[in-house]
């Protein structure tokens, strides 16, 4: 078995289940690439006693003809005859488990579980029958089913309203690996680079780690970018779409979705995305939203002082945002791409935005940079429209509303250098706190606190301005 980098609750999850003298029904759920299968297959300390995995768009007799190959394998017997049915499939995994439950603890894998789920195959109410009629009592068995659609998961499994309802005993969302998870997975794959390259693929790649798998030692984050997403075989040359399609039976809805906050930075709220996106069903947008949600492309965040259903929708997939960028439409390819790319106003704007989203997903390494890692806090995003020429607008990307009475309005800046305010920037940092507490009438503390990557060159010029610093350093601290 391979060593598992990061996951570090997963994999106590794991040894829990493990331990357990009870019959566990895991569900794993997590985007596409995001290491689910390998968690399974190494995160346990013993060897599965059965792995099956649906293929995408397969028929009824391919997928029974696959089970009956790798029941022979696993039972290490004769070739055994494709079963008519999944009743009569699950009848043969049962007889095949029921002699290894009776000496010890059994594992048992369905990967891509809804890919198996085909229409009409039946799949679902056999294997309902499997773990209600016989799985379910034997104490020494754990099924996991693990999917990379996540919503349908959630809906098809873990909210099941049949046979399966309330049967799942344990539940893992794996998400992307953090900037730390990052780094150690690169050490482990001898990979010398230092904190300022990992956070620019980082923001270009997120924390996937099939996409990591693919640095190489000896390149830097430029020389990987353009190998990856600049060249014709580049594995992220072309999987936007293959990624959407994949998890989402009817994807172009939610592409369109994903492409109009792309050009939205700041975020859209839910009726500004059924406006750009022409969905005609109130319903329907709520659907591809959770989806989306779930899968882990888009964020919701309650606007400060507002309630759930004023959220405003981030894209908070990094590859996504990097594709729509850069790679989608290019016409420049090969070695040199992304240096080009890096002077010109577009990568900016991007630039900005994807640290953004980093600094947003690392909260908690915030919290614990700025001293307050106990104490309760509620992200949230705020701006202000103004109402006439005569009024003033300002946004705020973050603020941490704390149990202590204070609140901190967090700027992210992102530069290849120690950050220097301008008298300009310095005003409108000083009018974004005026306006906030003006049209917020809060009484809490502000604190501004500025997150860069090398730190502010010149805040003694502006003294009481900037309250608190956070650099890229602290959102690689393990927690």
């Amino acid at each position: 078995m391979e060593t598992v980098i990061g996951r570090t609750e997963e994999k106590l999850l794991l040894k829990k289940i493990e331990r357990s003298r009870e019959a566990e029904l895991l569900a794993v759920y997590g985007r596409r690439r995001i290491g689910k299968t390998f968690l399974i297959r190494n995160g346990f300390s013993k060897k599965l006693a059965f792995e099956f995995s649906g293929t995408h768009n397969a028929l009824l007799s391919q997928a029974l003809e696959t089970f009956a190959l790798a029941l022979t394998n696993a039972s290490g017997g004769l070739k055994l005859a494709k079963p008519d049915s999944w009743t009569q499939a699950f009848l043969m995994l049962t007889q095949y488990l029921t002699p290894l439950v009776k000496k010890e603890r059994q594992i048992v894998f369905f990967d891509e579980f809804p890919w198996i789920n085909s229409p009409r195959s039946g799949f679902l109410p056999a294997f309902e029958y499997f773990w209600n009629s016989w799985a379910s009592k034997e104490k020494n068995l754990v099924v996991v089913i693990c999917g990379s659609a996540a919503s349908w998961m959630i809906k098809k499994v873990i909210n099941n309203r049949g046979g399966l309802h309330n049967r799942v005993t344990r539940r893992i969302r794996l998400l992307p690996f953090t900037i730390a998870e990052t780094a150690e997975y690169l050490r482990s794959r001898k990979i010398k680079l230092d904190r300022y390259q990992i956070l620019q693929l980082y923001m270009a790649m997120g924390g996937i780690p099939q996409y990591l798998k693919e640095v190489e030692p000896g390149n830097s984050a430029a020389q990987v970018i353009d190998k990856l997403c600049f060249t014709k075989d580049g594995l992220l040359n072309d999987e936007f779409k293959n990624l959407y399609y994949s998890l989402f039976d009817s994807a172009d809805n939610h592409i369109s979705v994903i492409r109009a906050l792309a050009q939205k930075g700041k975020g859209l709220s839910r009726n500004e995305i059924i406006e750009a996106c022409k969905l005609t069903s109130g319903g329907y947008a709520s659907q591809i939203l959770n989806e989306l949600s779930e899968s882990g492309f888009i964020t919701p965040y309650v606007p400060f002082g507002k309630t759930t259903k004023d959220s405003l929708y981030k894209l908070t997939d990094e590859y996504s945002l990097f594709y729509i960028k850069f790679i989608e439409n290019s016409r420049a390819q090969g070695p040199g791409t992304w240096l080009m790319f890096s002077t010109g106003s577009s990568w900016k704007s991007w630039s900005g935005t994807a640290f953004e989203s980093v600094c947003i997903k690392h909260i908690d390494q915030i919290k614990q940079a700025i001293g307050i890692k106990n104490v309760y806090a509620e992200v949230s995003v705020w701006r202000y429209q103004p109402k006439s020429a005569s009024e003033q607008g300002a946004q705020i990307d973050m603020l941490i509303d704390r149990a202590d009475g204070c609140i901190n309005l967090c700027e992210m800046k992102f530069a290849s250098d120690v950050f220097e305010i301008s008298k300009s920037y310095a005003k409108e940092l000083d009018s974004k706190q005026k306006v906030f507490q003006a049209q917020t009438k809060t009484r809490k503390t502000l604190f501004l606190t500025m997150m860069t990557t090398y730190g502010v060159k010149n805040g003694i010029a502006y003294p009481g301005l900037i309250q608190q610093e956070v650099t890229m350093d602290s959102l690689f601290n393990p927690l």
